[in-house]
């Protein structure tokens, strides 16, 4: 796939449902819900998001415990960055909590907090997909990727290195669809 087929498919298969998910964290009736909500990796139905299944449920209810209680220093966060920041600060150190979780849980929270990221962040999956385009770091400025990805926000440029990983290491898509989080994608659209 070339890079503006990825970027193509990334656009109609799973857009739609990343800003879904973010709306309903923006959506929560108090920000010490959508704090318990983006600490526990619950999905609006209740269910563990697949990133974090294999958390145990007392792992991330210790992190949420230590979330709530700077609660009113996430608020005040004046972005992303700085949010980010204090969530990893408070949770990086409890054993089963990594990378992927501190930003998962701080994108929830940014969400409530209308504090969208202007980095891109690298974890994990995303990693991978970044050094297929000689991006190395923690995290980059979206605008030193090729053009095809100047039509995305940050965060969902975070979200297609992670699916298309694979493809964009001259990998096969078989894998993509087999993704933790191309199977979220899919499992947000079925009733």
């Amino acid at each position: 796939m070339t890079l503006d087929e990825i970027v193509g498919d990334y656009i109609r298969e799973y857009r739609d449902d990343a800003r879904d998910e973010m709306r309903e964290f923006r959506s929560e009736h108090s920000p010490a819900a959508a704090i318990r909500r983006a600490a526990l990796s619950q999905r609006r139905n209740g269910k563990r998001h697949p990133h974090q299944r294999r958390i145990p449920i007392a792992v991330l209810r210790r992190a949420e415990e230590r979330l709530q209680a700077v609660r009113p220093a996430l608020a005040k966060a004046p972005d992303f960055a700085v949010l980010h920041r204090l969530v990893e600060e408070e949770i990086e150190c409890i054993t089963g909590i990594g990378e992927l979780t501190v930003y998962d849980i701080a994108h929830r929270i940014g969400a409530h907090y209308g504090k969208a990221p202007s980095l891109v962040y690298l974890h994990a999956g995303t990693r991978t997909g970044a050094r297929a385009l000689n991006v190395k770091g923690d995290s980059f400025d979206p605008a030193i990727l090729p053009e095809p990805f100047s039509g995305l926000s940050p965060a969902e440029i975070e979200d297609c290195l992670c699916i298309y990983k694979d493809e964009l290491n001259g990998r096969s898509q078989r894998n993509r669809r087999g993704s933790a989080c191309a199977v979220l994608r899919r499992q947000r659209r079925c009733p």
